[in-house]
């Protein structure tokens, strides 16, 4: 837990660098079959850091809803108590990265829980995430793919990565295997969720300077894309009611 968090609300972080902030609702209700969180993804350094979260969660008796090789990264799948849902993964270096015909090809296999515990055998876990993690991606519900990937593609900038078959994309800079991740799995034409579900509220895009944060909301202003300028940034959603906020930071992440 980090300081400066205001009554009903906590900021989650590793070695003091945030990476979720929750706030309190007492009259909020899980609502399925809408728009909003798929799940946020925490990426820790090492695959050393990926087993130790993982002997942590058996030594807690914290149960997984799934574990997957990517090619890309290895990852560790939960949920919180309100069904939120939470990846935890490592990244492979980028050389080794799975590729076809030029192009990133990720896929979805068993991951070996066995191999990965031999990392830490024999050791205490750790009780804290290390330095060094960050919120590497987060995953979305969407209304509409097509939708999605004009405005995170040609209005936002973001560089199509992958499609997962019909129904997902995987969107990115730098190219990173994805920041955001797009999917139509609660269904086309989802609504967004009502003012009282529990969810997500917004995420957070860090951008390096005020050019480019100006460079978003020129591309905003001419798609005509409606946002609210804030002291640090700006905040805005996408054709989903997906909240999103950009923020200028020196934060090297």
């Amino acid at each position: 837990m980090l300081a400066g968090d205001d009554p009903g609300s906590v900021t989650l972080g590793a070695a003091g660098f945030p990476l979720l902030s929750l706030v309190e609702n007492p009259a909020a209700r899980t609502v399925r079959g809408a728009t909003g969180l798929f799940h946020f993804a925490i990426l820790v350094p090492t695959r050393r850091d990926l087993a130790n979260v993982l002997a942590r969660f058996a030594a807690t008796g914290t149960r997984l809803s799934g574990a997957a090789d990517h090619g890309v990264s290895e990852a560790l799948y939960l949920s919180d108590p309100e069904n939120n849902g939470i990846e935890i993964y490592r990244d492979r270096p980028r050389e080794d990265w799975p590729r076809e015909g030029g192009k990133l090809a990720m896929f979805t296999e068993a991951l070996d829980l066995d191999a990965l515990l031999d990392e830490v055998a024999g050791e205490p876990p750790s009780p804290v995430l290390p330095a060094g993690t960050v919120l590497g991606h987060v995953h979305l519900h969407v209304r509409n793919l097509a939708e999605a990937e004009r405005f995170y593609v040609e209005v936002l900038g973001f560089e199509e990565m992958q499609r997962y078959g019909p129904s997902a994309l995987f969107v990115s800079t730098g190219g990173y295997h994805h920041r955001v991740g797009l999917n139509t799995w609660q269904g086309e034409g989802a609504p967004p969720p009502p003012p009282d579900a529990t969810g997500l509220a917004h995420f957070l895009i860090r951008l390096p300077d005020q050019q480019s944060l100006a460079r978003v909301e020129d591309r905003l202003r001419q798609a005509r894309v409606p946002f609210e300028s804030l002291d640090q940034g700006l905040f805005l959603r996408d054709p989903s009611s997906n909240g999103i906020q950009f923020e200028v930071s020196s934060e090297k992440i």
